[in-house]
This record gives structure tokens, sequence and C-alpha cells, in this order.
């Protein structure tokens, strides 16, 4: 089975961009949406409906949502210790597979990326059960990757005072993290380009990732960020859309 999934935070819960929202999904035709932001249920009830997905969930002001195409057995959210966001766990029918949809906590300094590095932790310690078999975490990771590079002065003056003031420098603790415990960033293993995803209207910060055990690496068939017209004015995230070997 080849999951097609697509990871989108679609800012303030998407409220009143519903259409341009469901234009993005329908183009990119995903088995399973994972969101980030997803607060407003009602709205995650409107794409699901516009986008022909037969099984959803989001829970008010809860960040990560979902909706599929493909029979869900399972899904549950589940709050790892010392972070902001629960994190969404689904596994598609049929499959041993699990989907792991997250959202860290935003900001940039050297304080906000200590706070990612507990959240990741926490997570990983929380589906440690699952580390042998075939699982992927997805979503809004909120910092940048070891070796990415950084324009500062692209940033909002406020960002680059907090920058200045932990050490002129972003840390990349939190992805550090994920590929020390045996992770694999799917679209960089696929990708030397960019792959930035935020702003939409100043694309120079990747955030969102697809990452695998490494022992799954090959299962990954394909990882693309959506950055077209329709992406320009859906969200101020571009989404990012991966294929996956679910067998």
């Amino acid at each position: 089975m080849i999951l097609k999934l697509l990871s989108y935070n679609i800012r303030f819960g998407g409220l009143r961009r519903e259409a341009r929202l469901a234009e993005v999904i329908n183009a990119a035709s995903p088995d399973l949406v994972v969101f980030q932001e997803a607060i407003t249920p009602s709205v995650i009830a409107t794409l699901a409906n516009a986008t022909n997905m037969s099984t959803w969930g989001a829970v008010k002001n809860r960040s990560s949502g979902f909706m599929s195409r493909i029979e869900i057995s399972h899904y549950a959210w589940h709050y790892a210790e010392g972070s902001k966001h629960s994190f969404l766990e689904i596994v598609p029918a049929g499959t041993d597979a699990r989907v792991f949809g997250l959202h860290l906590s935003a900001r940039f300094s050297k304080w906000d990326e200590r706070k990612r590095t507990r959240e990741i932790r926490s997570l990983l310690k929380a589906v440690a059960v699952h580390q042998k078999g075939v699982h992927l975490l997805v979503g809004d990771f909120n910092t940048l990757a070891p070796g990415e590079l950084l324009n500062v002065q692209r940033m909002p003056a406020w960002i680059r005072a907090l920058v200045w003031l932990s050490g002129r420098d972003i840390q990349r603790e939190t992805i550090q993290v994920l590929i020390d415990a045996g992770y694999v960033d799917g679209y960089r293993l696929l990708h030397k380009e960019k792959g930035y995803t935020f702003p939409v209207w100043d694309p120079h910060l990747r955030l969102d990732y697809v990452f695998l055990p490494q022992h799954s690496a090959s299962r990954i068939k394909s990882c693309e960020v959506i950055a077209d017209a329709n992406t320009l004015t859906a969200s101020d995230h571009f989404p990012l859309i991966a294929e996956v070997d679910l067998s």
C-alpha cells in the first residue's frame, strides 16, 4: 500500500479560508491529511466534505487534526510530558503502520529550542513501543535542521532580537535529537533543494518535516513542497506531500 500523505499547517484554524484550502488539497489528491492549527473542528468537517474525505478528526483548540480518504482503524490524541500540543496517532486500516502528527512549540530562541528538544524527547519516549515498526513523524516542527542556512535579516525585528539575545544564532538541537535516535529526514533524503515551507510570502525557513526510522528509509518514494499560486493565499505555510510504502 502506497500512502499519499499531506502535512499542512492551516494557520489559526483555517476559518474563512476553507474554499482555498480545499482547492489546494483537491489538487494534491492525498489519501490522508495531517493538519496543524486545526483548532476549529467545523473547518475540518467542511474540508472533509469538500474533498470527499470519509473520516476526519479534530478537537477544539487542539492543534493536530486529520482527514482521510482511506479507512482508519484507530486514532487518538496523546500528551507527551512537557509538550504544548498533544500529538495525534493515526493507524491506517489493514496495516501495522502508524502516522504521528505533531506541532512543536513556536518562536526562535535558544530557550524555545530547548523546550522543543524536551518535547521531542518526550514524544520519542511515548512512541518507543513502535520504533521497530513502520511509523512516520509528520508536522510543523518549528525548528531548523543542522546545516540549514538562515538569513536572519529576513526575519521580523522581534525575532531578530530574540535570536541576538539568545546567542546570535538559531540552535538546531531538536532535529539532531531525531537524527541521533535513528530517524531520517524524508525530504532531505530525496532532495538537495532548500525545500522552504514558511512563510509563503517570503519563503526562507523549512519548518515542516516527514521523519522515518532509518530501517524504513527506503519506504519513502517521494516528498515535495507544494508551492504554487493556490497555496499563496490558503495559509502561511506551504504543505508537504509524501508517498510512503506501508506494505
